[in-house]
Order: structure tokens, then sequence, then C-alpha cells
């Protein structure tokens, strides 16, 4: 049995597409996360941002936080899809591992939780 543990993926979608494409390749990667065995804990969307330098001579990307739990052997299922997607500019994975990282990691989730939980209610309304 695969052991379970915390991580958090960071990625940039190539700022050149559509909005609704930009939320495709979004759902893509967290269908990934999940068909691997993952299972999502929060999200964060920190939406259109400056690069700190251009990649593949983009100055923009947009970025997106995923917080979750999944075995250790996803994750090279995972990063391969990553490197396939050409839409994906960047990508980085981290690995919460000690009892401090995995509780600073909770109170990620529940930030971000909190943040997601106001953008819901006002598309509600």
């Amino acid at each position: 049995m695969a052991r379970i543990r915390h991580y958090e993926t960071m990625f940039i979608v190539k700022p050149t597409l559509t909005a609704e494409e930009i939320q495709a390749q979004i759902e893509l990667v967290k269908s990934n996360i999940e068909k691997n065995g993952g299972e999502i804990a929060a999200t964060n969307d920190m939406g259109s941002r400056e690069l700190a330098y251009e990649i593949q001579k983009n100055k923009r990307g947009y970025y997106y936080l995923v917080y979750f739990t999944a075995p250790t052997e996803a994750i090279i299922e995972l990063e391969r899809n990553y490197r396939i997607n050409e839409n994906i500019l960047r990508f980085i994975f981290i690995k919460h591992e000690n009892k401090t990282e995995i509780a600073r990691w909770t109170a990620e989730v529940a930030e971000a939780s909190k943040k997601a939980a106001p953008a819901t209610q006002a598309s509600a309304e």
C-alpha cells in the first residue's frame, strides 16, 4: 500500500489562452490529480501575474495553486502530464513530510478555503 503524503503544486498557464481554455487546463490538472488517487484539499486561483523573466516569449502567466494528498507514485505520473502539456509554462511540487510542515500545510489549506468561500458565495448570488 502506498503512503499518502501532503503536497502542494503550483503551475503557470500560458496567458495567450482564453478564460475558458485556462479553466479547462485547471480542470485537467485537477482531474489528473484525482485520477491518480489524489484528493484535493483546497485551491488558490492567483490569477494573471507578471513573470520575473520571460518564459517561451511570455511576459505574463496565469498562476494556480492546488493543495492535495496523494500516494507517492502519483507524483511521477502528474509530472509526466505537466511536461506533456504545452499550455503549462512552469510547475513545482512541494512535499510536506514532518509534523511542522504538515501543520503549515493544514493552515494554508484553511486559509485558501476561507478565500474560496467568499468567492463561491458571490458567484451564487
